[in-house]
């Protein structure tokens, strides 16, 4: 490594120093990389964990170094000599480089406070509608997609690229994961990738909470590539066949336990609900704003982040915009003070382990949630007033171990069932390569088509007194 690029480093609290080259360098000082910074990695989980004050800037990052670690671990990383040389253009540096480049930026359109607000831009669906349009979600993944091909000005991701002779459409294709390269989209996308070994460890630091943890080091040692035909796969040897699966439990239990539980879930549901009403009543960035704004303006750009909708929401609750609208001043109120809803507890949303695989029986539990709220809308309608609100928060993803076998042959897109991109695959003692879900004495085999059902509904205190008093909610 050349004395210069000694300087271009970083130290990170779970991984200690890592060092950038300097096409990473000065694309983490773009005005849409520095952006980051101000965006919570968790939304507002930090009203109940108040350490999680985290950004994606630094999980960004540390994305990077896992996809990193992973291919030393396979033993396709290329030397630092040459990784770290940018006059060395060889077909082994540049993958490795495209591979460290899409993990780096795999975040880039994140919106204000993370999945939080996002969630309120896919269901408005404004590009996704619109006539003409291809259909795509309005999301981060495409709004990155899009600052990565479509931002020519100076310090713009597509001209930094481009000056260092990267093609952004390889970058974003590796960023959605649908590279022809199967091994790189494993790497960058799949139930064990780079992107969940950090944040797992990091949500778990930054909460002070140990359900994301698992052995990282211990896990990256087993790493292995596979020939499937002519392609080159991932795959985890069996010795660390546990160990991958603490790594799919400590998934499941962050999701279910602090991610979709109500006291963690509460006021990222709140906030989803005020954005899509900012977004219906034309008082916030709207997804084309963002487009626009990102192609022509990077620096306001840069300002789409959690100060802008704090500050946009306490602008316009300091103006009484939310005055004639009880429901949306008492949700202000929430997001802005960190003043907690009740959250309903009956049977109908309680928690459940259910069957992937049993579709009529899922549908029929959440057509039941669904019309519990809608029954209790109908009371506060009909006897309550406009301070009688509710917020429905029922699970549009289920929190899984892994995909059954069933659904991953039903969503099966090529030949072999090894070729896709998301399973976890186990290399055996005697070089057999299985789907994890198929290895005999895996306890995730056993539980494989499990997944939790975690609804959350929330209220303002007087809705949540006429719900007891009409015997919804047991005293």
């Amino acid at each position: 490594m050349d004395a210069q690029s000694k300087n271009n480093l970083i130290f990170d609290p779970l991984y200690g120093f890592i060092y950038l080259t300097e096409l990473e360098w000065e694309i983490i000082h773009s005005p849409f990389y520095q952006r980051l910074r101000w965006i919570k990695q968790i939304g507002f989980s930090l009203y109940t964990f108040p350490g999680a004050e985290h950004s994606r800037f630094g999980h960004s990052i540390g994305v990077m170094n896992n996809a990193h670690a992973i291919l030393q671990s396979i033993g396709m990383a290329v030397s630092d000599k040459v990784l770290f040389n940018p006059e060395k253009k060889t077909p082994e540096k540049m993958w490795h480089q495209n591979i460290r480049l899409a993990a780096l930026l795999h975040d880039l359109g994140t919106f204000c406070f993370s999945h939080t607000t996002e969630m309120a831009y896919i269901r408005y669906g404004e590009t996704t509608n619109a006539k003409n349009s291809k259909g795509h979600p309005d999301d981060h993944e495409h709004l990155g997609s899009w600052i990565i091909k479509n931002t020519q000005s100076p310090h713009g991701i597509t001209d930094i690229l481009n000056r260092h002779g990267i093609d952004p459409q390889v970058i974003s294709d590796l960023v959605k994961g649908i590279s022809d390269d199967v091994l790189a989209n494993q790497i960058l996308h799949s139930e064990i990738d780079c992107d969940r070994m950090d944040y797992l460890l990091r949500d778990a630091h930054y909460t002070g909470l140990n359900y994301g943890t698992y052995d990282r080091h211990y896990l990256l040692h087993h790493f292995r590539t596979v020939n499937v035909g002519e392609t080159k796969i991932l795959a985890i040897k069996h010795n660390a066949l546990h160990c991958a699966e603490d790594f799919l439990n400590a998934r499941f239990a962050w999701y279910s336990q602090v991610v979709r539980s109500a006291r963690g879930a509460k006021f990222d549901a709140l906030a989803e609900e005020m954005t899509f009403y900012l977004l219906e009543k034309n008082k916030i960035y709207s997804y084309s704003d963002l487009l626009d704004m990102a192609k022509n303006d990077p620096i306001k750009f840069y300002g789409f982040n959690d100060q802008y909708f704090m500050t946009l929401l306490h602008n316009l609750y300091l103006e009484g915009f939310f005055n004639k609208n009880v429901r949306m001043q008492e949700i202000a109120e929430c997001l802005l003070f960190a003043r907690s809803p009740r959250t309903i507890r009956i049977e109908e949303f309680k928690q459940r382990i259910l069957n992937q695989d049993n579709k009529d029986e899922n549908e029929k539990i959440q057509r039941r949630a669904l019309e519990k709220v809608d029954e209790i809308r109908k009371i506060l309608k009909n006897k309550g007033s406009e301070k009688d609100w509710i917020v429905e928060d029922i699970p549009k993803k289920n929190i899984v171990f892994t995909k059954s076998k069933k659904r991953i042959i039903k969503d099966q897109k090529g030949p072999n069932v090894l070729l896709e991109r998301d399973p976890t695959k186990i290399l055996t003692d005697n070089g057999e390569v299985q789907l994890l879900v198929d290895v005999e004495n895996s306890i995730i085999s056993q539980i494989q088509n499990t997944f939790n059902f975690v609804p959350n509904v929330y209220c303002s205190q007087s809705a949540y007194d006429l719900l007891v008093k009409e015997g919804i909610i047991a005293e």
